[in-house]
């Protein structure tokens, strides 16, 4: 068994605390999709990817984006967002759900993925957490991006010729999940927190209900298989 796993027909006793369904906002408020599955760690019950279901506007119908780049959205209770566009998503490769099948396959896909992230689209600067394409914080209101625009004046203000050069951030200006900010060590945490609420609650009930995700998951797949067969 691969040490990838999804939800799949797993339902909550409290379906409140789903985030399934959930939608996903991209940049400038663009609506991309609804979150439709999680893909989480079969050992720790972490979740590493949410699946999103683009409603069809996308071939693949739908694509995954790491945990680490989402956001609580700022606009919409109890929804999500990610410094995404959707030209930047038509240039990933295609997902497909059967990638997750063996250790093998998910570590190509997952390869080619991620590298799309650091060559086309540029997120951050390879090696490092410097931004070149701004976080959603960072283009709405935040004092960088002000300054970036000219929207500020006086003596820190930057010269028209010089706001269209990309602005290297200081390490304090992109927090990842797990990230302290303004310190360059690694913060562990039992369970996911500093996405949002819902999100956390989502996370601790997976983790505590993990192995019964997992035979659920299990015995769906083998009873798909059979159906299949025959």
């Amino acid at each position: 068994m691969a040490n990838y796993g999804m939800l799949r027909n797993y339902q909550f006793t409290d379906a409140s605390e789903d985030i399934r369904g959930a939608k996903l906002y991209g940049v400038n408020d663009e609506k991309l999709g609804k979150i439709d599955d999680v893909i989480f760690d079969h050992t720790s019950g972490l979740i590493r990817y949410i699946v999103v279901d683009t409603g069809g506007w996308l071939s693949t119908k739908q694509f995954v984006v790491p945990v680490d780049r989402i956001r609580a959205s700022a606009k919409h209770d109890d929804d999500f967002s990610v410094n995404l566009t959707k030209e930047q998503v038509e240039k990933f490769p295609p997902y497909q759900e059967t990638d997750l099948e063996s250790d093998e396959q998910w570590a190509d896909y997952e390869g080619r993925y991620r590298s799309k992230w650091v060559s086309d689209p540029v997120m951050h600067r390879e090696g490092t957490d410097r931004n070149i394409t701004p976080t959603i914080p960072q283009m709405e209101g935040n004092p960088n991006s002000e300054l970036a625009s000219g929207a500020v004046s006086g003596r820190n203000a930057i010269a028209p010729e010089a706001a269209s050069e990309p602005v290297e951030l200081d390490d304090t200006e992109f927090i990842k999940p797990g990230f302290a900010a303004g310190t360059s060590t690694v913060e562990i945490r039992d369970s996911a927190v500093g996405i949002g609420g819902r999100w956390d609650i989502f996370q601790d009930r997976l983790r505590e209900r993990r192995k019964e995700v997992i035979d659920t998951g299990s015995t769906a797949e083998s009873a798909d298989r059979y159906r299949k067969a025959s």
